[in-house]
């Protein structure tokens, strides 16, 4: 149990961050789960039933003393630390000129500086056991413009590029540094604030004409932690169902695509 490896993984009470801590189990990793929502994540770690191999951890990622006490816990715990997914995120969705700064600097303390402190505390443990691999959870969001997300959009297409960045310096130390881009994910929340009229403007827009699976988006996140991704670094991952792949003109083209098999 010892030489098992150990992934952190904020935003870990519900949604894809709970979905990456069940593949990671599944795969015989130990996890450290990380949730500010304290109550939530203790449910979902008795949900999941390993006592000896998931470390609940309540803490704020854009709080830098409480994310080095994350840390702390977790090496601490489990002697090592093998991979970090910054899954942690909020959202605010308004048109930009309602946007007030107090909610623009939420969500960039979140989404943004989350994976910066997360990363930076991180890395050390990390490279006790001679690296390790880090996921960055950004969006669809960050790669094309939509309404009412100019705080969302914008913290994440700047999770991109501090993927990049920190690909390039961190990678010199065997630590890789990807991103994930989720599209549009059957979460508990979509299922709550997408109408069904949005839930059809989706499907639209999507080749594989669905929402994606978390499960799909933690398969994702697993790889590319794994030692199968050992030569990716600096990449992200649109698992989108080719949303950021299609312009305009899909419900037609498939309509008459179909008309002809």
């Amino acid at each position: 149990m010892s030489e098992a490896k150990v992934a952190l993984i904020t935003g870990a009470a519900r949604g894809i961050g709970l979905a990456a801590a069940r593949k990671f189990l599944e795969e015989g990793w130990r996890v450290a789960m990380l949730d500010r929502d304290t109550e939530t994540l203790r449910s979902a770690v008795e949900g999941l039933g390993q006592r000896n191999t998931v470390l609940p951890v309540f803490a704020d990622v854009s709080q830098p003393d409480q994310v080095q006490r994350a840390v702390d816990e977790t090496e601490n715990a489990f002697g090592r630390l093998d991979a970090l997914v910054n899954n942690a995120g909020v959202a605010t969705f308004k048109p930009v000129l309602e946007t007030t700064f107090e909610e623009w600097s939420e969500i960039m303390a979140t989404n943004l500086s989350g994976p910066f402190l997360c990363t930076n505390a991180a890395v050390p443990a990390m490279l006790k056991s001679g690296g390790g691999a880090v996921v960055n959870i950004a969006s669809i969001s960050g790669l094309r413009a939509s309404l009412l997300r100019v705080a969302y959009g914008t913290s994440k297409a700047a999770v991109l590029h501090l993927t990049k960045q920190q690909a390039a310096e961190l990678g010199n130390l065997g630590v890789r540094v990807n991103a994930v881009a989720p599209g549009p994910v059957d979460t508990a929340m979509a299922k709550k604030v997408h109408t069904p009229d949005i839930r059809a403007d989706y499907h639209d827009a999507i080749p594989l004409n669905r929402y994606g699976l978390e499960e799909e988006l933690a398969e994702a996140i697993f790889f590319l932690c794994s030692d199968r991704a050992s030569y990716i670094n600096g990449q992200y991952l649109a698992v989108d169902g080719g949303f950021d792949a299609t312009g305009i003109g899909l419900p037609s083209f498939r309509a008459e695509y179909r008309s002809r098999l």
